[in-house]
């Protein structure tokens, strides 16, 4: 069965540059838990790979972090999807640790605990931090213009090879048709 890789802050849900830091501020993008359930129903398993600094930032901790993923996943259940696992780096940028991204370390992390082929695997971001990561670990990127990646795209070098989106939604219904 194939995998997608997706980002969660600006992907899945709204970003917010004072950090998701309660089940309260985690508010889905319209269409994107539609989208995970169209990716299972085409027979992708999902799974999450999201930075997580607001924890070594002090800005929340690890239960308040396991709140706010049981919203995503009640919700998500609700729309008929489900991810297999959140992966995430709770250190903090300064830390140079090799899970946080655009360091591949978490997507292999991934790579070792399920049977995903990082090299026909695509990895659903919406900042230049996701790209160089799934560069990085082999996978293909694709971008969304939704959170920062209507930035991220201009920040890309010219001409870019990565494909991208209007918002998770829109990327379901593309791939998905293949």
């Amino acid at each position: 069965m194939p995998f997608i890789l997706l980002d969660r802050d600006g992907v899945i849900n709204h970003d917010s540059v004072e950090y998701i830091k309660s089940p309260e501020e985690w508010l889905p993008i319209d269409g994107s838990l539609e989208a995970i359930a169209r990716f299972n129903q085409a027979g992708y398993q999902v799974i999450v790979a999201t930075n997580q600094s607001g924890l070594a930032r002090g800005l929340y901790d690890l239960p308040t972090l396991t709140k706010i993923h049981q919203k995503f996943f009640t919700l998500l259940a609700e729309a008929g999807g489900k991810v297999e696992e959140i992966f995430f780096c709770p250190h903090h940028p300064n830390n140079h640790c090799s899970c946080r991204k655009p360091e591949p370390g978490m997507l292999h992390n991934i790579a070792k605990k399920y049977p995903i082929d990082l090299t026909t695997t695509i990895f659903i971001g919406d900042s230049l931090s996701d790209v160089q990561a799934a560069e990085r670990a082999g996978c293909e990127p694709v971008l969304v213009l939704t959170g920062n990646g209507k930035r991220t795209l201009e920040e890309l070098p010219a001409p870019t090879k990565v494909r991208y989106f209007n918002d998770l939604a829109h990327a379901a219904t593309i791939i998905c048709k293949k």
